[in-house]
This record gives structure tokens, C-alpha cells and sequence, in this order.
């Protein structure tokens, strides 16, 4: 049971991904006690829009070898110690975002893949999203089968049965099934301790920093006084190296210049004041945990998640920005679509790091695609992606591709 002292920053970045409606949010509130379907859009429409994010501490009672995110111990009432800290990602399950999802699946570690027992199981976006597992080679994965509080025994039983059927032969044919109440807090404990059993991936420290945007942030209210606005702040994951407070750095593609005609990004070149790990401040950054950096730059930059997808990094150390990309192409066996070849001229919807991108097919030559995007991107070489396909009227997720 022995685990590093508990940092500031967040060791592991776990996901959420299920079928809409199946409890992903409320699952994300047991752990972290916070509800990350802040956006408006998303409370006006009852379903997460984009993703939400917040940190939770797992502690441990070391007399009962009890997990909590609690201030005491169920078992015996005695004060638990901090054991592990980690950043849950809240990824969205309607099948019309789901480039939300996609996009968010370079900065996750571990998936909560969640499955309600109320509906047969498997629905359709829980088919989807075992397709992006299997697709980014995710396995450490917990499936969490909840609502069996509304369902029953036996039929709790029926269902997990489904669950083992649905996943046999997929890179997650064994991972953990745990029933749960997530509002009521029961088998919560069970679910901290498999989370406990993820190892932490080696991080690259070294290299040259790395961020991508998953969240952008105007944090000054209206009507504030101009001389004392605070600038924008930028959140994500560093995929490699070390950002550290005061470092000059460069957000790639940037802002486009509305002042011309043809659309044109320029980069932005600004320095970080503080970084934040929920309501900690750190003075360096590692990758692992969501951070914030709290910036100099014009807060309108930031407005609306209007910066989600950049790359954050040292100036003149970032993959350079491309308007267009070569990629191999692999379509994922799907039963449920028709057989249909990608032609030239035909949009397609892409999931690229952190961002979610509308690329033209210019070239379909056997497995290789040529794509034109709708804008640019600052992405490294060899960076999978996810490619959604519009078939009858909708966009579904039809293989994955590979830049070379």
C-alpha cells in the first residue's frame, strides 16, 4: 500500500465514458464532490457539452485499509491519510459530441467507463466509446455499472452478465466490473481502491514542454475595472517536459486576426503568473494531473474555450502549425454502418489531441489520405487520430488514422 507522498499535482488523468444519461456526472460529484457540468449550455440541455474537469484526493484509513474521499473512515470513525491524488475528465456521451470525447482521449490515463443497468446493455454510444478504447489502446479501464439500486438484485445480475458478453474479446475483457450507487456513496470504496491499483505511467520530464488546451477562461466578471483585469487562463494536460511559473511561452495556432480578409492565425506569445492544481499553486508543472496556467495575455483570447485544441509550450519549441496533414487511415469493423469509401471533397469531422477539427478529403488513395483542414493546427508527427464520417445525417465514428 505504500504511495509517494501525496503532490500538489494530480498523478493520473481518469475519464469518464459512457452512454448519455448512464451517471458519468454524478459519478464524477462522489469522487470529487464537485458537478462539472458548468457550462450553461450544458444545464440548459441536462447533458455535459464539453468537458469538465476536477481533482479529488483519495485518502486511506491505514487501521482499516478503508478509501474515502471523505474526512473520516466509514468503518471506525478515525481520520484517514491522503494516499493518491488524481484529475477526473468528464467526457460527454451524446453521440453528436462525440468529437467532445475523442478529443479529450490524449490527455487521459485511465477511463471510468460507465454502463447504467436500467437499459440493455449495449447501447449504441457505449459501443462507441468500447471503439475508442480499443482504438487508443487504453487498458486500464473500470467499468462502473450504476442505477442498480433502481433496477434490483436479479436484474443487476442479468445485466453484469451483458457487460461481460459486450466486452469479451476487447482489450478490456477483464477489467474490474463494479456495481455502484454513486448519490449514495455505496461501493464508492471499492471503486477508490481499484482506482488505487492503476499504476502512474513514466513521465517524460525532460524534454522540451508540451500542453494542449482543454479548457480556455475569461475569469474577470463583467464590468470589471479595465486596469485591473487579470489575464486569460488556459487549462490541459503537459503531455512532456516541465512549464515552470514566469516561463515565457508560445500558444500554437493562436488567435485568428479578424482584421483580414483570408483566416489567418497568429501565434501568442505571453508569460505564466501562477499554476494551479485545483486550489493549490505550484511552482513547476510536470506531466500527470490538469493544471491551469493563469497567463498576461488578452483575457478575450480566452473567452468561451475559444483556445481549446492550441499547443502550449517554450516559444519556438512546438510542432510546427499545418493546414493540412497526410494519414493513414484504418476503418474500424462496424456492423451497424454501411460499406462506404471515403472520397475526395468529403468532410470529415477529426479528433486531434484536444482538439476537434473539420477536415476536406483531397486525396483518398487506398489507406493514405490527403485532408485540407478547416484550420490550422499545431500537432506533433505519428499523433493518432480519431475520424468521424457523416452518414445519413450523422456523424459517427468510422476508423481512426495516423499522421505520417
Amino acid at each position: 500500500m505504500k504511495e509517494p507522498s501525496v503532490t500538489k499535482q494530480s498523478v493520473l488523468n481518469i475519464g469518464t465514458l459512457g452512454h448519455i444519461d448512464h451517471g458519468k456526472t454524478s459519478l464524477t460529484r462522489a469522487i470529487t464532490g464537485v458537478w462539472t457540468d458548468r457550462h450553461s449550455e450544458s444545464i440548459k440541455r441536462n447533458m455535459t457539452i464539453k468537458l469538465g474537469y476536477a481533482d479529488a484526493i483519495i485518502k486511506v484509513c491505514r487501521k482499516c485499509n478503508e478509501y474515502t474521499v471523505g474526512d473520516t473512515c466509514a468503518q471506525c470513525g478515525g481520520k484517514p491519510e491522503p494516499f493518491r491524488r488524481i484529475s477526473m475528465l468528464d467526457a460527454p456521451g451524446h453521440e453528436t459530441l462525440m468529437a467532445t470525447a475523442i478529443a479529450g482521449s490524449s490527455v487521459i490515463d485511465a477511463i471510468l467507463f460507465v454502463i447504467a443497468a436500467n437499459e440493455q446493455c449495449p447501447m449504441q454510444q457505449t459501443k462507441e466509446h468500447l471503439m475508442i478504447i480499443n482504438v487508443l489502446g487504453i487498458k486500464n479501464v473500470i467499468i462502473v455499472q450504476t442505477k442498480v439500486d433502481i433496477v434490483g438484485k436479479e436484474a443487476a445480475i442479468a445485466h453484469y452478465k451483458q457487460i461481460k458478453a459486450f466486452v469479451n474479446g476487447s482489450i478490456i475483457e477483464n477489467a474490474p466490473i463494479i456495481p455502484l450507487m454513486p448519490n449514495l456513496g455505496i461501493n464508492l470504496d471499492v471503486l477508490l481502491g481499484k482506482i488505487v491499483d492503476i499504476p502512474v505511467p513514466e513521465r517524460d520530464t525532460t524534454s522540451d514542454p508540451l500542453m494542449f488546451v482543454v479548457r480556455s477562461f475569461d475569469v474577470n466578471k463583467p464590468g470589471s475595472d479595465a486596469t485591473k483585469l487579470v489575464g486569460g487562463v488556459i487549462g490541459g494536460a503537459i503531455i512532456r517536459g516541465t512549464i515552470k511559473s514566469d516561463d515565457k511561452i508560445e500558444i500554437r495556432p493562436g488567435f485568428k486576426n479578424e482584421k483580414l480578409k483570408k483566416d489567418v492565425y497568429e501565434p501568442i506569445i505571453t508569460v505564466i503568473r501562477r499554476i494551479s492544481s485545483g486550489t493549490d499553486q505550484l511552482d513547476e508543472a510536470t506531466p500527470g494531473g490538469l493544471i491551469a496556467l493563469s497567463t498576461e495575455m488578452d483575457p478575450s483570447f480566452t473567452k468561451a474555450d475559444s483556445l481549446v485544441g492550441n499547443a502550449v509550450g517554450l516559444v519556438g519549441k512546438l510542432p510546427p502549425v499545418i493546414s493540412s496533414l497526410s494519414m493513414k487511415y484504418h476503418k474500424l469493423a462496424r456492423d451497424d454502418l454501411p460499406e462506404q469509401r471515403i472520397v475526395e471533397n468529403e468532410s470529415l469531422i477529426l479528433g486531434v489531441a484536444t482538439a476537434t477539427a473539420l477536415g476536406y478529403v483531397k486525396s483518398a488513395k487506398k489507406d493514405t489520405l490527403e485532408i485540407e483542414l478547416k484550420r490550422p493546427l499545431s500537432i506533433p508527427s505519428g499523433m493518432k487520430i480519431a475520424v468521424m464520417r457523416s452518414i445519413s445525417h450523422r456523424w459517427r465514428l468510422t476508423g481512426y488514422g495516423q499522421i505520417v
